[in-house]
């Protein structure tokens, strides 16, 4: 059930990378919940932010802030981290996120493959219809093995097969967290560690990424419990972080999966956001200006 004093979801996903609504349909979506700021936080892409932005048009209630979630490497394990605000018209910063995409789509060929050798035989040109024009992801090998049942919902293809120790998993470029947290904030923006509850040693963790830039911690994350919440909200005070969060919402359509609004951070939160942007902002500026 949506909670009514939710009006921030911070992470949200589109057809754009592994979601199942356009971005118009997400803003729709948000606006009947009532959402009065929310961001798109596409996989390794921003294509998406210019069809939101037009819909956000017949939405003037609306706030939609541009964002970005990022794999990054770690020994054993993987970190994700959100980006906000940054200038995603910049041309190293694109060109960095293609690459990366590309390395998904090496990956999702690799794992077909690992599949049919499993019994399980994939369509390839099925994985790219349903990924669109969106970047092929783990999620479209999901939903295609669900149209062949093999299995009942996506998420199951992460237990056994696509997930780091899965049967069918391969591995793909990615960049390390220092390296994403740096990329958002020489553009400009607010990184942000997503659900990081899982993460080992994370004030460590933490002490690292801040002196790359780290400013905020998703603490307000749909999926955890209000134990996990006040822990992570104990973590984020503690390093001076910016409580984030929202949903992760991707249209999956299993049961169970939560709706925008459901989970998110106060509006003031959103105001620090922006006033972090801003100043991240005019210290890009500077140092540009100081090279030229």
């Amino acid at each position: 059930m949506n909670n009514t004093s939710v009006k921030v979801d911070l992470h949200l996903h589109t057809l754009q990378s592994d979601g199942n609504l356009s971005p118009a349909e997400l803003v729709k979506l948000a606006s009947e919940k009532k959402l009065e700021i929310i961001s798109i936080t596409d996989h390794d892409i921003t294509a998406g932010l210019a069809e939101a932005y037009e819909s956000i048009k017949d939405n003037p209630h609306l706030t939609l802030i541009p964002g970005v979630e990022l794999s990054t490497d770690i020994p054993g394990n993987e970190i994700h981290m959100l980006g906000y605000y940054m200038d995603y018209s910049d041309s190293f910063f694109q060109k960095t996120l293609k690459r990366f995409r590309d390395g998904r789509v090496d990956r999702a060929r690799q794992m077909v493959r690992k599949l049919e050798k499993l019994g399980m035989s994939i369509d390839w040109d099925r994985v790219v219809e349903i990924a669109g024009e969106g970047a092929i992801g783990r999620p479209h090998i999901a939903q295609a093995m669900v149209e062949r049942g093999y299995i009942d919902y996506p998420q199951d293809a992460f237990k056994d097969y696509l997930g780091r120790n899965g049967l069918a998993y391969a591995e793909r470029e990615k960049m390390t967290p220092q390296e994403a947290v740096e990329l958002v904030v020489n553009t400009g923006g607010v990184a942000v560690l997503a659900h990081p509850a899982w993460l080992e040693d994370i004030d460590a963790i933490i002490v690292d990424l801040k002196s790359h830039g780290l400013q905020g911690i998703e603490v307000h994350y749909a999926e955890y419990d209000e134990a996990t919440r006040t822990r992570l909200a104990s973590i984020a005070t503690r390093h001076d972080l910016l409580p984030c969060g929202g949903s992760d919402y991707h249209a999956f359509g299993t049961p169970g999966e939560h709706l925008p609004g459901e989970m998110g951070p106060p509006i003031e939160v959103a105001v620090l956001l922006k006033e972090l942007a801003g100043v991240n902002s005019k210290k890009r500026k500077t140092k540009q200006n100081q090279t030229n």
